[in-house]
Protein backbone atom coordinates (compact mmCIF):
# COMPACT_ATOMS: atom_id res chain seq x y z
CA UNK A 1 0.00 0.00 0.00
CA UNK A 2 2.71 2.60 -1.19
CA UNK A 3 4.00 3.92 -4.15
CA UNK A 4 7.17 4.99 -6.04
CA UNK A 5 5.35 7.69 -7.63
CA UNK A 6 5.91 10.87 -5.41
CA UNK A 7 2.54 13.58 -5.55
CA UNK A 8 2.27 17.09 -4.10
CA UNK A 9 -0.36 16.55 -1.28
CA UNK A 10 -0.04 20.42 -0.06
CA UNK A 11 -2.49 22.61 0.80
CA UNK A 12 -1.50 24.86 -1.61
CA UNK A 13 -1.51 22.41 -4.09
CA UNK A 14 -4.08 23.21 -7.32
CA UNK A 15 -6.10 25.02 -4.47
CA UNK A 16 -7.40 27.34 -6.89
CA UNK A 17 -9.48 24.80 -8.34
CA UNK A 18 -11.50 23.91 -4.92
CA UNK A 19 -15.29 24.82 -5.26
CA UNK A 20 -16.13 25.27 -1.12
CA UNK A 21 -19.11 27.39 0.13
CA UNK A 22 -19.18 29.65 3.27
CA UNK A 23 -19.19 27.70 6.20
CA UNK A 24 -22.66 26.62 7.30
CA UNK A 25 -24.48 29.17 9.54
CA UNK A 26 -25.27 26.19 12.12
CA UNK A 27 -22.17 23.81 12.17
CA UNK A 28 -19.59 25.47 11.07
CA UNK A 29 -18.50 23.30 8.08
CA UNK A 30 -18.36 23.94 4.66
CA UNK A 31 -19.73 21.82 1.63
CA UNK A 32 -17.86 20.96 -1.56
CA UNK A 33 -18.74 20.64 -5.29
CA UNK A 34 -16.42 18.52 -7.37
CA UNK A 35 -18.18 17.96 -10.51
CA UNK A 36 -21.58 16.94 -10.37
CA UNK A 37 -20.95 15.42 -6.68
CA UNK A 38 -21.79 17.44 -3.84
CA UNK A 39 -19.99 16.10 0.04
CA UNK A 40 -21.07 18.01 2.87
CA UNK A 41 -21.27 17.10 6.89
CA UNK A 42 -23.13 18.13 9.84
CA UNK A 43 -22.49 16.99 13.57
CA UNK A 44 -22.52 13.35 12.73
CA UNK A 45 -22.57 12.28 9.21
CA UNK A 46 -21.12 13.22 5.88
CA UNK A 47 -23.63 13.25 2.71
CA UNK A 48 -22.53 12.53 -1.10
CA UNK A 49 -24.90 13.40 -3.52
CA UNK A 50 -24.89 13.05 -7.44
CA UNK A 51 -27.19 13.23 -10.38
CA UNK A 52 -28.74 9.76 -11.45
CA UNK A 53 -32.11 9.47 -13.26
CA UNK A 54 -32.58 12.56 -13.16
CA UNK A 55 -33.00 12.81 -9.79
CA UNK A 56 -30.57 13.74 -7.11
CA UNK A 57 -29.23 11.02 -5.23
CA UNK A 58 -27.51 10.41 -1.74
CA UNK A 59 -25.49 8.58 0.80
CA UNK A 60 -24.59 9.04 3.83
CA UNK A 61 -21.05 7.84 5.56
CA UNK A 62 -20.50 8.39 9.91
CA UNK A 63 -17.97 11.37 9.50
CA UNK A 64 -15.44 9.70 11.10
CA UNK A 65 -15.63 6.60 9.06
CA UNK A 66 -15.26 9.18 6.02
CA UNK A 67 -12.08 11.43 7.07
CA UNK A 68 -10.16 7.71 8.10
CA UNK A 69 -11.25 7.01 4.25
CA UNK A 70 -10.50 10.45 3.08
CA UNK A 71 -7.10 10.62 4.88
CA UNK A 72 -5.60 7.11 3.85
CA UNK A 73 -6.75 8.09 -0.01
CA UNK A 74 -4.70 11.13 0.05
CA UNK A 75 -2.09 10.28 1.98
CA UNK A 76 -1.62 6.47 -0.12
CA UNK A 77 -1.87 9.62 -3.90
CA UNK A 78 -5.16 7.29 -4.71
CA UNK A 79 -3.06 4.37 -4.60
CA UNK A 80 -3.29 1.02 -6.66
CA UNK A 81 -6.70 0.84 -8.25
CA UNK A 82 -9.78 1.41 -6.08
CA UNK A 83 -10.12 2.81 -2.57
CA UNK A 84 -13.82 2.23 -1.54
CA UNK A 85 -14.78 4.06 1.43
CA UNK A 86 -17.79 2.03 1.68
CA UNK A 87 -20.07 0.12 -0.25
CA UNK A 88 -21.39 2.66 -2.35
CA UNK A 89 -18.81 5.87 -2.48
CA UNK A 90 -14.98 4.93 -3.66
CA UNK A 91 -12.15 6.42 -5.92
CA UNK A 92 -10.28 4.74 -9.00
CA UNK A 93 -6.73 5.17 -9.58
CA UNK A 94 -5.53 6.19 -13.51
CA UNK A 95 -2.76 7.17 -13.02
CA UNK A 96 -2.98 10.76 -13.90
CA UNK A 97 -6.79 10.71 -13.51
CA UNK A 98 -8.71 9.76 -10.69
CA UNK A 99 -12.67 8.60 -10.75
CA UNK A 100 -14.88 9.68 -8.18
CA UNK A 101 -17.69 6.98 -8.04
CA UNK A 102 -21.19 5.77 -6.04
CA UNK A 103 -22.64 3.10 -6.87
CA UNK A 104 -20.62 1.68 -9.45
CA UNK A 105 -18.96 -1.13 -7.99
CA UNK A 106 -22.16 -2.06 -5.94
CA UNK A 107 -24.10 -4.47 -8.10
CA UNK A 108 -27.35 -3.50 -6.52
CA UNK A 109 -27.11 0.36 -7.16
CA UNK A 110 -25.54 -0.56 -10.72
CA UNK A 111 -28.48 -2.84 -11.63
CA UNK A 112 -31.17 -0.15 -10.92
CA UNK A 113 -29.61 2.47 -12.87
CA UNK A 114 -28.71 5.03 -10.30
CA UNK A 115 -24.75 5.05 -10.08
CA UNK A 116 -22.76 7.69 -10.99
CA UNK A 117 -18.87 8.21 -12.10
CA UNK A 118 -17.10 10.98 -13.20
CA UNK A 119 -13.09 11.84 -13.58
CA UNK A 120 -11.09 14.69 -12.43
CA UNK A 121 -7.49 15.75 -13.41
CA UNK A 122 -5.54 14.17 -10.23
CA UNK A 123 -4.48 17.91 -9.00
CA UNK A 124 -8.06 18.62 -8.66
CA UNK A 125 -9.61 15.92 -6.52
CA UNK A 126 -6.66 16.15 -4.71
CA UNK A 127 -7.00 19.47 -3.49
CA UNK A 128 -10.39 18.71 -3.08
CA UNK A 129 -10.15 16.20 -0.86
CA UNK A 130 -7.57 17.62 1.08
CA UNK A 131 -9.63 20.93 1.81
CA UNK A 132 -12.15 18.81 3.04
CA UNK A 133 -9.68 17.03 5.53
CA UNK A 134 -8.53 20.65 6.70
CA UNK A 135 -12.25 21.65 7.26
CA UNK A 136 -13.71 18.87 8.51
CA UNK A 137 -11.55 17.67 11.08
CA UNK A 138 -11.95 18.78 14.49
CA UNK A 139 -8.97 19.62 16.95
CA UNK A 140 -8.49 16.49 18.89
CA UNK A 141 -8.89 14.27 16.54
CA UNK A 142 -6.68 12.25 14.16
CA UNK A 143 -7.76 10.47 11.29
CA UNK A 144 -4.78 8.48 11.04
CA UNK A 145 -4.82 7.10 14.74
CA UNK A 146 -6.65 3.99 16.23
CA UNK A 147 -10.13 5.42 18.03
CA UNK A 148 -8.20 4.52 21.55
CA UNK A 149 -5.79 6.64 20.67
CA UNK A 150 -8.13 10.25 19.53
CA UNK A 151 -10.73 12.01 20.24
CA UNK A 152 -14.01 12.24 18.76
CA UNK A 153 -14.82 13.33 14.94
CA UNK A 154 -18.22 14.15 15.82
CA UNK A 155 -20.24 17.66 16.76
CA UNK A 156 -20.32 20.70 15.38
CA UNK A 157 -16.81 22.69 13.97
CA UNK A 158 -13.97 23.22 16.46
CA UNK A 159 -10.92 23.65 15.57
CA UNK A 160 -8.87 22.03 13.24
CA UNK A 161 -5.76 19.71 13.56
CA UNK A 162 -3.84 20.30 10.63
CA UNK A 163 -0.38 18.84 12.17
CA UNK A 164 -2.51 15.67 11.99
CA UNK A 165 -3.42 15.74 8.29
CA UNK A 166 -0.27 17.38 6.82
CA UNK A 167 2.03 14.77 8.19
CA UNK A 168 5.13 14.83 5.40
CA UNK A 169 5.26 11.57 3.60
CA UNK A 170 8.89 10.19 3.88
CA UNK A 171 9.83 8.77 0.32
CA UNK A 172 12.50 5.79 0.85
CA UNK A 173 14.72 5.45 -2.67
CA UNK A 174 16.34 2.25 -1.17
CA UNK A 175 16.49 1.22 2.48
CA UNK A 176 15.68 3.50 5.69
CA UNK A 177 18.85 4.29 7.67
CA UNK A 178 21.11 4.73 4.77
CA UNK A 179 22.62 7.67 4.13
CA UNK A 180 20.40 10.57 2.78
CA UNK A 181 17.52 8.28 2.40
CA UNK A 182 14.93 8.35 5.23
CA UNK A 183 15.00 7.88 8.87
CA UNK A 184 14.72 5.29 11.41
CA UNK A 185 12.31 7.17 13.72
CA UNK A 186 14.64 6.94 16.56
CA UNK A 187 13.17 10.19 17.40
CA UNK A 188 9.60 8.94 17.68
CA UNK A 189 7.85 7.28 20.88
CA UNK A 190 6.95 3.18 20.96
CA UNK A 191 3.51 2.58 20.92
CA UNK A 192 1.87 1.78 23.77
CA UNK A 193 0.60 -1.58 22.33
CA UNK A 194 4.23 -2.60 21.31
CA UNK A 195 6.92 -1.94 24.42
CA UNK A 196 7.74 -5.63 24.67
CA UNK A 197 9.70 -5.02 21.32
CA UNK A 198 13.28 -5.21 21.32
CA UNK A 199 14.86 -2.10 20.86
CA UNK A 200 18.32 -2.86 19.90
CA UNK A 201 19.78 -2.60 16.24
CA UNK A 202 21.82 -5.57 14.18
CA UNK A 203 25.31 -5.80 14.47
CA UNK A 204 27.09 -5.38 10.98
CA UNK A 205 30.26 -6.96 10.37
CA UNK A 206 31.46 -6.41 7.05
CA UNK A 207 34.44 -8.56 5.39
CA UNK A 208 37.58 -6.65 4.68
CA UNK A 209 37.21 -4.22 1.27
CA UNK A 210 33.08 -4.01 1.80
CA UNK A 211 32.76 -1.71 4.60
CA UNK A 212 29.83 0.74 3.89
CA UNK A 213 28.47 -1.64 1.37
CA UNK A 214 26.49 -3.30 3.71
CA UNK A 215 23.27 -2.47 5.71
CA UNK A 216 20.52 -3.45 8.06
CA UNK A 217 18.20 -2.27 10.84
CA UNK A 218 15.54 -3.76 13.29
CA UNK A 219 12.30 -3.71 11.41
CA UNK A 220 9.97 -4.70 14.65
CA UNK A 221 11.72 -1.80 15.91
CA UNK A 222 10.96 0.81 12.86
CA UNK A 223 7.22 -0.39 13.20
CA UNK A 224 6.75 -0.26 17.02
CA UNK A 225 7.49 3.37 16.45
CA UNK A 226 5.13 4.00 13.93
CA UNK A 227 2.28 6.75 14.71
CA UNK A 228 -0.06 6.02 12.47
CA UNK A 229 -2.34 2.91 11.28
CA UNK A 230 -3.14 1.12 8.23
CA UNK A 231 -1.04 3.63 6.57
CA UNK A 232 2.13 1.37 4.67
CA UNK A 233 5.46 2.96 4.33
CA UNK A 234 8.56 1.63 1.90
CA UNK A 235 11.08 -0.02 3.79
CA UNK A 236 13.12 -1.04 0.79
CA UNK A 237 13.22 -0.57 -2.86
CA UNK A 238 14.52 -2.95 -4.94
CA UNK A 239 13.82 -1.86 -8.96
CA UNK A 240 9.90 -2.41 -9.14
CA UNK A 241 9.52 -4.62 -6.27
CA UNK A 242 8.82 -2.68 -2.96
CA UNK A 243 8.41 -4.15 1.05
CA UNK A 244 5.95 -1.99 2.42
CA UNK A 245 4.98 -2.71 6.52
CA UNK A 246 2.24 -1.43 8.29
CA UNK A 247 0.80 -1.36 11.83
CA UNK A 248 -2.65 -2.19 11.71
CA UNK A 249 -5.41 -1.53 14.59
CA UNK A 250 -9.28 -1.42 14.51
CA UNK A 251 -10.29 -1.81 11.01
CA UNK A 252 -8.92 -1.02 7.72
CA UNK A 253 -10.41 2.59 7.01
CA UNK A 254 -11.25 1.17 3.26
CA UNK A 255 -12.06 -1.52 1.08
CA UNK A 256 -9.33 -1.60 -1.19
CA UNK A 257 -9.85 -3.32 -4.53
CA UNK A 258 -6.75 -4.21 -6.23
CA UNK A 259 -5.53 -3.31 -9.82
CA UNK A 260 -2.51 -6.11 -9.36
CA UNK A 261 -1.63 -8.95 -7.09
CA UNK A 262 -0.41 -8.44 -3.70
CA UNK A 263 1.18 -10.22 -0.79
CA UNK A 264 0.64 -9.96 2.80
CA UNK A 265 3.15 -11.75 4.83
CA UNK A 266 1.84 -11.34 9.10
CA UNK A 267 4.55 -10.38 11.00
CA UNK A 268 3.02 -10.07 14.62
CA UNK A 269 -0.51 -11.30 16.11
CA UNK A 270 -3.80 -11.52 13.92
CA UNK A 271 -5.31 -9.68 11.11
CA UNK A 272 -8.84 -11.31 9.63
CA UNK A 273 -9.76 -10.50 6.48
CA UNK A 274 -13.24 -9.99 4.35
CA UNK A 275 -12.36 -10.47 0.79
CA UNK A 276 -15.22 -9.44 -1.93
CA UNK A 277 -15.95 -9.29 -5.98
CA UNK A 278 -14.19 -6.64 -6.79
CA UNK A 279 -16.69 -5.11 -9.38
CA UNK A 280 -20.08 -6.25 -7.38
CA UNK A 281 -19.05 -6.58 -3.47
CA UNK A 282 -20.13 -10.19 -3.16
CA UNK A 283 -18.15 -11.42 -0.38
CA UNK A 284 -15.64 -14.39 -1.35
CA UNK A 285 -13.80 -15.32 1.60
CA UNK A 286 -12.79 -14.53 4.73
CA UNK A 287 -9.02 -15.19 6.28
CA UNK A 288 -7.35 -15.24 9.64
CA UNK A 289 -3.75 -14.70 9.38
CA UNK A 290 -1.39 -15.26 12.38
CA UNK A 291 2.43 -14.34 12.63
CA UNK A 292 3.94 -16.41 9.70
CA UNK A 293 1.55 -16.86 7.06
CA UNK A 294 1.40 -15.56 3.61
CA UNK A 295 -1.52 -14.65 1.70
CA UNK A 296 -1.64 -13.13 -1.68
CA UNK A 297 -4.67 -10.92 -2.58
CA UNK A 298 -5.69 -11.36 -6.35
CA UNK A 299 -6.26 -8.52 -9.01
CA UNK A 300 -9.99 -9.13 -9.28
CA UNK A 301 -10.94 -8.53 -5.53
CA UNK A 302 -11.64 -6.09 -2.53
CA UNK A 303 -10.50 -6.48 0.50
CA UNK A 304 -10.91 -4.78 3.90
CA UNK A 305 -8.96 -6.41 7.95
CA UNK A 306 -9.76 -6.03 11.52
CA UNK A 307 -7.00 -6.26 13.95
CA UNK A 308 -7.99 -6.12 17.69
CA UNK A 309 -4.26 -6.38 19.04
CA UNK A 310 -2.06 -3.80 17.17
CA UNK A 311 -0.17 -6.06 14.70
CA UNK A 312 2.77 -5.39 12.38
CA UNK A 313 2.05 -6.18 8.35
CA UNK A 314 4.72 -6.51 5.47
CA UNK A 315 3.12 -5.73 1.94
CA UNK A 316 4.66 -6.33 -0.94
CA UNK A 317 3.74 -4.73 -4.08
CA UNK A 318 4.48 -4.62 -7.44
CA UNK A 319 5.15 -1.55 -9.30
CA UNK A 320 5.64 -2.29 -12.47
CA UNK A 321 4.13 0.27 -14.47
CA UNK A 322 1.53 -1.01 -16.97
CA UNK A 323 0.39 -3.81 -14.26
CA UNK A 324 -2.90 -2.74 -14.35
CA UNK A 325 -3.42 -2.75 -18.28
CA UNK A 326 -2.67 -6.46 -18.04
CA UNK A 327 -4.64 -7.38 -15.70
CA UNK A 328 -7.53 -5.86 -17.03
CA UNK A 329 -7.17 -7.07 -20.64
CA UNK A 330 -7.07 -10.73 -19.61
CA UNK A 331 -3.00 -10.74 -20.24
CA UNK A 332 -2.49 -12.09 -16.81
CA UNK A 333 -4.42 -14.15 -14.38
CA UNK A 334 -5.96 -12.46 -11.87
CA UNK A 335 -4.46 -15.05 -9.06
CA UNK A 336 -0.40 -15.59 -8.88
CA UNK A 337 -0.03 -19.05 -9.86
CA UNK A 338 -2.44 -21.97 -10.99
CA UNK A 339 -2.19 -25.32 -8.88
Amino acid sequence: MAMLETLDTSASFAADEVEASLPDSITGYRSFKLGAFTLSRDEYFVRIQWPAKGQTRSHLIPADAFLRATMRDVAWGFFYGWVNFDEVIGTRNHYGKVDLYAGTFNGVLREAGVDYTEQFETPKIMATFKAILRDWTNAGFDPFAAPEETGSAFGRKSGDNIEAIERFRVATRRMPGLPDDSPLRNDLPVNRQFADVPQDEPEIHAAEGFEGELHAFNLYKYLSRSDVTWNPSVSSVCKASLFCPTTEEFILPVFHGNDRVEWFLQLSDEIIWDVADKDDGAPRARITMRPGDICAMPADIRHQGYSTKRSMLLVWENATPNLPQRYESGELPPYPVEF
